[in-house]
């Protein structure tokens, strides 16, 4: 029986950054062994390549178009209703440890009367979490890091500054013992200046552990939130030397990918970080430490584990595994994330769940097309609460984790980016509200609608890597015009009318005679 979530999430990890998903070299053995205890979902995508309006779609079940938080730091509106909403009314406790990347809506709390410094403010704020441990890992000013829990944390444990997450986590000892930031990617090679003990990795995690074990009997909702392996690309020993540059999957690219691309595609090429990851250099500089940083997490997540079967928390708590995207990694000619490419916008996604009833699927793999706010509908359901169709935009996933007949209402995922706060919108020559890119994928296309610009599209059935685009291809008019009406369809299909139920409407419906109003009537 399902009485509490834990939702585990890592920021900007690829899902083939992980041994159960095949890589070679690195071993994520306790990851591996959820997976073994649950079912590893191979085809799960996020609803936007970036962190915030990914998160978001996790946190709301709804797509960025709906919830409108479309870039990191976009406010999230007041008014939408987020997983701590629908479960605390039920007696649940719901927190983070880590990341949200959520930013207040504080002219609409000022608007609507609401204190920010208020237990309602604060939980409106905090997009319905409690901030039991809240950190989202960059704090690189001494704005941005005042009442930093980390922070005090690591003050405590003798590294002190007026920043000690920018002097020492994030910074390095260089070979000749000078002191370097972890912001330059030259200086991956070099490991962190705090102990694996005192990192964020760790941190989170020993927070994670205080949450659990103060609840007794309240159900609870833990969101679990790595700042790892997302930049600054900077581990502790023994992590950053545990891989070397012989261990690393090669770049996927060949050069054709850099004739005649596409506009958006060329412009994000152009960035600066593309073209750091476009060198061998920085990749065998830089991927060990991502590698070291993704082994990390495993090994603090086998104490998490054991921590969790000692206090037999295994047998009533529903456990997920996820990130809210990838990394190219130099991967096309690219780095960072923003665009569609499979290494960003498909994730892990492993989901235990403690029910008898999802027993015959144990350690099974599912290749169903998913999507990340798949995850609220599935966590409504599998602690029986109420579905709220009218609001939610995802499917639950328990019929296909207990092994239940079931139809999908999608054959596609749907994917959107606002790239307006990039260089490339200007270098484009566009306006804010023109720099918008969708992608529909089926399980043989990828389709890309840039506005202003033609589309992208990959046959995923002959060219899975994604290096052919086939959006400027007469001879494809027929697939172009299918897939651009899927997402024409995606898009007349978002949920607006957030306030009343379909059933509430149909028994309004036609019913304005019962209260005395009669139209047109002769």
């Amino acid at each position: 029986m399902t009485r509490n979530i834990l939702l585990i999430m890592c920021d900007q990890l690829r899902a083939d950054y992980l041994s159960c998903e095949g890589h070679p070299t690195l071993q994520t053995p306790n990851i591996d062994k959820l997976a073994a205890r649950g079912v590893r979902f191979t085809q799960a995508y996020i609803q936007a390549p970036i962190c915030g309006p990914s998160r978001t779609s996790f946190y709301t079940g709804r797509y960025m178009s709906s919830h409108g938080s479309t870039w990191n730091w976009v406010p999230m509106p007041v008014g939408e209703r987020t997983l701590g909403d629908f479960l605390r009314p039920h007696g649940y406790r719901v927190a983070v440890t880590g990341k949200t990347h959520v930013a207040p809506d504080i002219e609409g709390m000022r608007r609507l009367g609401i204190d920010p410094a208020s237990k309602t403010g604060s939980l409106v704020a905090q997009g319905g979490f409690e901030p039991f441990a809240r950190h989202d890992g960059v704090h690189a000013t001494p704005k941005s890091s005042a009442h930093l829990a980390y922070n005090d944390f690591l003050r405590a444990h003798g590294y002190n500054s007026e920043n000690p997450w920018q002097d020492y986590a994030n910074s390095v000892t260089r070979a000749d013992g000078s002191i370097g930031s972890g912001w330059y990617l030259r200086n991956a090679g070099y490991p962190s200046r705090v102990k694996d003990e005192h990192s964020e990795t760790a941190f989170i995690t020993d927070r994670a552990i205080d949450f659990i074990r103060q609840q007794g009997n309240q159900p609870w909702c833990l969101h679990l939130s790595y700042i790892k392996p997302h930049w600054p690309y900077v581990a502790s020993e023994p992590y950053q030397r545990m891989f070397d540059g012989d261990d690393c999957l090669s770049a996927h690219r060949v050069e054709t990918e850099r004739d005649d691309p596409h506009p958006v595609y060329q412009a994000f090429m152009n960035n600066e970080v593309s073209q750091a990851f476009s060198r061998d250099e920085v990749r065998r500089t830089v991927v060990p430490t991502y590698m070291g940083l993704v082994k990390q997490i495993d090994d603090h997540l086998g104490r998490l584990f054991t921590f969790l079967e000692s206090e037999h928390r295994m047998a009533d708590t529903l456990v997920v595994f996820t990130s809210d995207h990838g990394d190219y990694l130099g991967d096309h000619f690219l780095g960072e994330k923003e665009l569609f490419h499979d290494c960003v916008t498909r994730i892990p996604l492993i989901l235990y769940d403690p029910d008898q009833t999802a027993d015959p699927t144990r350690g099974s793999v599912n290749d169903t097309l998913i999507e990340a706010i798949d995850l609220l509908p599935t966590f409504l359901e599998a602690c029986a609460l109420e579905p709220v169709d009218h609001i939610l935009e995802g499917e639950s996933l328990i019929p296909l984790v207990r092994g239940l007949e079931c139809t999908r209402c999608h054959e596609d995922v749907f994917s959107e980016l606002d790239y307006a706060y990039y260089d490339t919108r200007r270098a484009l020559g566009l306006e804010p509200s023109e720099a918008r890119s969708y992608m529909i994928r089926t399980r043989e296309w990828k389709y890309i609608d840039h506005r202003h610009f033609r589309p992208q599209l990959f046959d995923l059935k002959n060219d899975p890597g994604e290096l052919i685009d086939l959006g400027n291809d007469s001879g494809r008019a027929k697939i172009l015009q299918d897939l651009s009406n899927r997402l024409l369809l995606r898009l007349q299909n978002l949920k607006r009318r957030v306030t009343e139920s379909d059933a509430t409407v149909d028994a309004r419906t036609d019913a304005v005679a019962d209260i005395g109003i009669y139209i047109g009537r002769w």
